[in-house]
């Protein structure tokens, strides 16, 4: 989709971090743009804050947890824009994992989101992308954590890892239907994904602590601060654009884990050269 004027846009996880950067982005090309996000405040603040770019942008409330949620979001920004190309389905939590303690609430928790929370934007939006035929991208936003897995026994890795083998099956079948797909793998950016528990439903219970002197603990306040030194979002969402633009799977934002990305797929083929024909 090289040209992107006049076109309609739907952004989970749109009101703050790359969500709302891909959404700036777009409305800055002339793009019709829903945001769709959980956190009802910071979606009003965000519809504002891009109002001022001359582009017709909307909000609307979405847990992407809930598939009749995703659905009213679905048929509002029809009924607001008409025909929809553009599909981002980008909002995601992050939860602690590990051997220690391993928490249902909070594997069900990572997985609703960021691997059903895709799936069900994706159930939502392609039939009526393939029903008008006038083409169109899909964005999912998974991590490096989908490539390389640094974070051990993990439903944020695990989760990620899903979305973009979701992602690869996706563009080969939508290929013939003019609909590209691209699943978006950055490493650290300046976002709040680590205090996404703010908006972690009852359903899920609540965040389990962890022990200030665990390896657990450790990693996560190393995390913060690579997050807090990343990327700034903006930059992501040029890189999202000229994805759309080219037609482009794989959208790496960090040229540094090229050394990661190596030694897994050096690991893997080491162990496939060792395999002798039965």
């Amino acid at each position: 989709m090289r040209e992107l004027r006049g076109k309609a846009a739907f952004i989970t996880g749109g009101a703050s971090g790359i969500g709302l950067a891909m959404g700036r982005a777009f409305a800055e090309c002339g793009m019709k743009v829903m945001l769709a996000d959980i956190e009802q405040g910071a979606l009003d603040r965000a519809c504002r804050d891009l109002s001022g770019l001359g582009a017709d942008v909307r909000g609307v409330a979405c847990d992407v947890a809930d598939p009749d949620s995703v659905d009213r979001a679905a048929e509002a920004t029809f009924a607001a824009f008409g025909n929809v190309h553009v599909l981002c389905n980008n909002a995601g939590v992050a939860s602690g994992g590990g051997i220690d303690t391993i928490s249902i609430d909070n594997w069900r928790w990572v997985v609703d989101v960021n691997l059903m929370g895709v799936v069900y934007g994706i159930r939502s939006f392609l039939p009526h992308m393939r029903a008008h035929g006038e083409g169109g991208h899909i964005v999912n936003t998974a991590s490096m954590a989908g490539m390389i897995n640094g974070m051990g026994f993990s439903p944020y890795a695990a989760t990620k890892f899903a979305v973009v083998s979701m992602s690869e099956g996706l563009a080969l079948q939508l290929q013939p239907h003019g609909i590209g797909v691209s699943v978006l793998c950055p490493a650290y950016v300046r976002t709040r994904i680590g205090e996404s528990g703010r908006n972690r439903t009852e359903r899920y219970g609540k965040a389990q602590r962890l022990d200030p002197n665990s390896p657990a603990a450790a990693l996560v306040a190393e995390v913060a601060r690579l997050i807090e030194a990343g990327l700034d979002p903006a930059e992501v969402a040029k890189r999202v654009l000229a994805a759309i633009r080219e037609d482009q799977l794989y959208i790496f934002t960090h040229p540094n884990m090229r050394e990661w990305t190596d030694g897994r797929f050096a690991a893997i083929q080491a162990a496939m050269d060792g395999v002798t024909a039965p």
